[in-house]
């Protein structure tokens, strides 16, 4: 079965529960290499259901708060 991509906002969604790293990745943009490698360094933290890794919507939306430093974003000078 062939699940429909469509674009889905994180913080669109406050009452969705989960999200899998590929639906992460179609949201947001970031490629699911780096998803996988944000979470090996536990900046993204998941829960496992055997083999399925799912990313708490909490914390997905305050992964995208704050980044991989886990503070707020500073103003970047263009």
């Amino acid at each position: 079965m062939k699940h429909s991509q469509h674009n889905t906002s994180v913080t669109d969604n406050q009452n969705r529960l989960a999200w899998s790293v590929e639906e992460i990745s179609n949201a947001t943009g970031l490629s699911k290499n780096f998803l996988r490698y944000e979470i090996k360094r536990k900046n993204l933290p998941v829960r496992k259901f055997g083999r399925r890794v799912l990313v708490r919507n909490e914390d997905l939306i305050k992964y995208m708060e704050y980044g991989s430093e886990g503070e707020p974003d500073l103003a970047i000078d263009e």
